[in-house]
C-alpha cells in the first residue's frame, strides 16, 4: 500500500485533497529559536501542525515500522534513558565525549529514501516524494528540506539512518576494548585502557565521511577527553569514582534550595511543576538521594510537591 493510500484509508480523505495538503506539507511548522545550554547561540525548533503531527505519526509507525536501530543508540527508546547510557560507561576509566554539528538538520529526504530502499526494498517515486514532503520541512525562500527538530517522527528517523554509522563504529570499539553509546547526537566512548581514546577523533571524523549517509560533522569544540581523577560527567549525569550514576553536587544543591523554598514559603506553579520534575528525576536517577532528602525534610512535605496540582480557576456566571 502507498503512502497516500495509507492516509486516505486511515483518514477517510481523498488522495486528491491529500496531494494538496502534502504539497505544502514543508511549511506547515511553527518555526522558532531556542537558547542553547550552553549559552552559545541558537537551536531551530520546528514544530509540525497537529494534523501533519497526527500523519507523521501514521507513516512512521506503518512505513517506516522494521528499520534497524542500533542496540548502542539510547535516545527516543521505550524503556531507556540517560541513566542507561551512562550506566554503560560505570566500570571504565577513561573517558572521551563527542558531537556532532546540526544532528537533525543534516539529514535529508534522500537519506531515509535510499535507507528504505536499503532495508525494505524498492521505494516507488510517488512514495518517496511523499516522504520527502511529509518528514522534512523547508523554508519558502530556501528549497533544502531538513529533518525536523519539533516532529513526533524525527526521533526514529535519526536513529535509523544513524545505523551504518552505528554499526561501523561499534565493530572498531569491540577490537579495541572500548565501550560505545550514543544519545542522540552526543557520542560516550570509554575504556579502562590507557592512550586507546587518543586516536578516537580522527577515526571518527575519516567514518563520517565514509559512510554513504548522513552527512555528519564533528562538533571539535566538543570533543572532550576525562578519567577517574576527574569528574566523568555523560549526558548530563556524573559517574562517581565509587561507580555510581549520580545527579551532581550542584543539581543536588539546587533541588534541596527548593524543597527548602516549598517547605518555608510559596512557591508559584511553574517552580512547583519544576520541582514535581526534579524530584521524579531524582528518584529515577539516584534513589539513594531521594531517600535522603524525604528523611531530612520529611515525607509529607515531599508527597505535597509529588502530589501538587494547581488549583482550578472558578470562572463567575455571567448573568
Amino acid at each position: 500500500m502507498s503512502i497516500l493510500e495509507l492516509l486516505s484509508q486511515k483518514l477517510m480523505m481523498s488522495t486528491s485533497e491529500l496531494r494538496l495538503f502534502i504539497n505544502t506539507a514543508p511549511y506547515r511548522y511553527k518555526v522558532y529559536p531556542v537558547p542553547k545550554r550552553s549559552g552559545k547561540g541558537v537551536r531551530i525548533i520546528a514544530q509540525p501542525t497537529d494534523v501533519l503531527k497526527m500523519m507523521q505519526r501514521m507513516v512512521a509507525d506503518e512505513f517506516l515500522s522494521g528499520l534497524p536501530i542500533h542496540a548502542c543508540a539510547t535516545a527516543y527508546r521505550e524503556g531507556l534513558s540517560i541513566k542507561d547510557n551512562a550506566e554503560a560507561h560505570v566500570k571504565n576509566q577513561y573517558l572521551l565525549k563527542m558531537d556532532f554539528s546540526d544532528f537533525f538538520p543534516s539529514m535529508g529526504p534522500s537519506d531515509l529514501v535510499r535507507h528504505v530502499s536499503k532495508h525494505k526494498g524498492s521505494i516507488t517515486a510517488e512514495d518517496a516524494y511523499m516522504v520527502k514532503k511529509l518528514f522534512f520541512w523547508a523554508r519558502k525562500k530556501d528549497p533544502t528540506h531538513r529533518l525536523s527538530i519539533g516532529a513526533p517522527s524525527s526521533p526514529l528517523i535519526s536513529n535509523t539512518l544513524m545505523y551504518e554509522f552505528d554499526c561501523t563504529l561499534q565493530e572498531y570499539c569491540d577490537k579495541l576494548s572500548v565501550t560505545y553509546t550514543r544519545y542522540a547526537d552526543d557520542i560516550t566512548l570509554t575504556t579502562n585502557i590507557k592512550g586507546v581514546l587518543l586516536a578516537m577523533p580522527n577515526h571518527i571524523k575519516e567514518l563520517c565521511g565514509r559512510i554513504a549517509y548522513p552527512t555528519l560533522k564533528v562538533n571539535e569544540a566538543k570533543t572532550v577527553f576525562s578519567s577517574k581523577k576527574n569528574n566523568r560527567h555523560v549526558t548530563g549525569l556524573v559517574i562517581s569514582n565509587e561507580d555510581k550514576i549520580s545527579l551532581g553536587r550542584e543539581r543536588k544543591r539546587y533541588i534541596r534550595s527548593l524543597i527548602h523554598k516549598s517547605v518555608v514559603s510559596d512557591m508559584t506553579n511553574e517552580e512547583m511543576y519544576n520541582l514535581r520534575g526534579l524530584l521524579a528525576f531524582a528518584k529515577h536517577i539516584e534513589p539513594t538521594f531521594y531517600d535522603a532528602i524525604a528523611k531530612k525534610y520529611g515525607l509529607p512535605a515531599i508527597f505535597f510537591i509529588e502530589a501538587f496540582q494547581p488549583a482550578q480557576k472558578t470562572v463567575e456566571p455571567t448573568i
